[in-house]
């Protein structure tokens, strides 16, 4: 394996600027194609956002789900997409994503470390036109992220909110029912005890833990893959300037311990660089709740800071802000640190959770709180449009957050006290004392559970109709019956936990053809300019259809985008679609 600490090069033919997915998924593949790639990314790590995230791929008629039973055609998918979509449809852009998804996934699990796993999960809308109950999304394979060797150092660790004591869930809900029962069985007690030992192993021979799943075993099987083809990872080194010469991008000014220098490069420069969920100015004219004044606390790595948009604007290009929804929404908590500092936690799982319910400061609900984060954040916005504060409570009994957990706050036996004390968790005898403690309405919030709990009782939510679809129930209860995601809240103590806005990604971003070049005010490509990733627009139009959409695509136009830059894509290949039905 080589490792990425030798001098940078004065030139190059593929030059990419970002170590996620997107940039090294645009770099292998252009490297098979027989080209001299360099990636450069400017934090000390590589990984990106993609070591942060859940490391699933949404790919309708990939060879996984076709072994797993999936009923799919190319017809469904296209219907549904056009139905997420909406006016924002793009059909040259997602013919190709068709075309080309189960294509990128065989290649990279033919050609490199990159393996993937079939799920069980539905599309986040089953019921919409052309969606599917199982069968679109894959997950990366677990991983032994010791076989980087010496550059395990540079990959990115997992979001430390969502491990224990740094060691990853796998992305199943059959591991952390594990950690959810080990209270109340032997066997999931042992299975705890086991998984603990061997990570208790890992951070004492690698001061961390080694064997990784979701998104860091993404991240990490790329990584692998790149270097092994002699892709070198230079990092700590930051784009500055696009080079333009002849009317070409050429080439960047990098910056790397305070020395700049040129690298040139003979095809085409990649911007990769993660969107701009951490962009000041452009999310304050992008999200409706910072206009207003809310909070918003993204869990993305905080580099995410639009380079790729600002370097391209300066060579004639524009990131389109124009989405109905701009980013992919995820509703989060804060954690306190201390001396005035915040870690950020992704509500991933509690809301789905019998028992849990989610209400604005007025003590009502407002949605369907076992829906999509990207819906529940939607909802979100939009119940606090005339607030300054968009957020939520998450309310529950003693009994239920024991069990499940909410938000940062560990099922028993791990203790409460320090986030009681800390105030991440508010807690009162009564729903009338949390409300007071917390600042809800104590009138409306007493009404709300009451009349929740009516119709709870019975596995019912008639007001929000929770547990209805096939995704609402993935990530319930199955204990729970009727309804794995409906259960009274019933004796006190009552708890509260505030969710504000946070975000997994931009989708409004650069102007790209479906090959990935950076598109031009008047509509031309910039030659020599290509954008992947976050950097260019999604091609949801603002929606989440289901899990995996922004490395599902990431991955696929990545690799359109270099084989494009290597002369070798086909456009009239026919589809790689795995057409289920058909072959049944």
């Amino acid at each position: 394996m080589k490792s990425s600490t030798t001098t940078l090069p004065a030139v190059c033919d593929v030059l990419v600027v970002g170590a996620g997915a997107g940039g090294l998924s645009t770099a292998i593949t252009a490297r098979k194609a027989g080209l001299d790639v360099v990636v450069i990314e400017k934090e000390p790590v590589f990984g990106g956002t993609t070591a942060f995230s859940g490391g699933v791929l949404w790919i309708p008629g990939n060879r996984h789900g076709a072994a797993n039973g999936a009923k799919d055609t190319r017809e469904a998918a296209r219907t549904y997409l056009r139905h997420e979509a909406g006016a924002f449809f793009d059909e040259a852009a997602i013919e190709a994503f068709l075309d080309y998804g189960p294509q990128m996934l065989d290649f990279f699990e033919r050609e490199t470390d990159v393996k993937f796993l079939p799920t069980l999960y539905p599309d986040y809308h089953p019921d919409a036109p052309g969606g599917v109950d199982i069968g679109r999304s894959v997950v990366a394979a677990p991983f032994d992220a010791s076989l980087l060797g010496r550059d395990l150092a540079r990959l990115r660790p997992p979001l430390k909110t969502i491990t224990f004591i740094g060691m990853m869930f796998n992305s199943s809900n059959g591991d952390l029912k594990h950690f959810f029962n080990a209270t109340r069985s032997l066997a999931s007690a042992w299975y705890v005890a086991k998984r603990l030992a061997s990570h208790l192993k890992d951070l004492a021979v690698h001061r961390r833990g080694v064997q990784v799943t979701s998104g860091n075993a993404l991240a990490a099987r790329l990584a692998k893959s790149a270097l092994d083809l002699g892709i070198p990872i230079f990092t700590g080194v930051a784009a500055r300037e696009l080079i333009c010469e002849a009317a070409r991008v050429s080439g960047i000014l990098v910056e790397s311990s305070g020395t700049q220098q040129r690298i040139m490069a003979r095809r085409a420069v990649v911007l990769a660089s993660g969107g701009f969920s951490h962009d000041a100015q452009r999310t304050l004219n992008a999200y409706p709740h910072r206009q207003r004044g809310g909070v918003h606390a993204s869990p993305v790595p905080q580099s995410n800071t639009g380079d790729g948009a600002k370097l391209a604007e300066k060579a004639g290009a524009k990131a389109v802000l124009h989405y109905p929804q701009a980013a992919a929404w995820m509703p989060v908590s804060r954690v306190p640190l201390g001396n005035g500092r915040y870690a950020v936690f992704p509500h991933l799982l509690d809301r789905y959770k019998p028992g849990v319910i989610g209400v604005t400061r007025h003590g009502r609900r407002f949605t369907n709180e076992s829906n999509s984060y990207h819906d529940v954040g939607a909802a979100m916005i939009e119940a606090c449009r005339d607030e300054a504060e968009t957020a939520m409570w998450l309310i529950c009994d003693h009994a239920t957050l024991r069990k499940y957990g909410l938000g940062y706050a560990k099922p028993a036996p791990v203790p409460l006290g320090a986030l009681l004390r800390n105030g991440y968790l508010h807690k009162g005898k009564t729903l009338a004392e949390l409300a007071q403690r917390a600042g809800i309405d104590a009138h409306n919030l007493e009404q709300t559970v009451r009349r929740y709990n009516e119709h709870a009782a019975r596995g019912e939510d008639p007001e929000f109709g929770r547990g209805s679809t096939a995704f609402n129930r993935y990530l319930g209860d199955p204990a729970q019956r009727p309804n794995p995601c409906v259960a009274p809240l019933r004796a006190g103590p009552y708890y509260a936990l505030n969710v504000v806005m946070g975000d997994l990604g931009t989708f409004d971003g650069l102007r790209t053809s479906v090959s990935g070049e950076v598109l031009a005010d008047d509509g031309q490509p910039i030659a020599g300019l290509y954008a992947v990733g976050n950097d260019r627009a999604s091609i949801m139009g603002g929606n989440y259809p289901g899990a995996g959409i922004t490395l599902g695509p990431i991955m696929t136009f990545g690799y359109i985008t270099g084989n494009h830059i290597a002369g070798r894509i086909d456009r009239g290949a026919s589809s790689a679609f795995h057409n289920v039905s058909a072959a049944a």
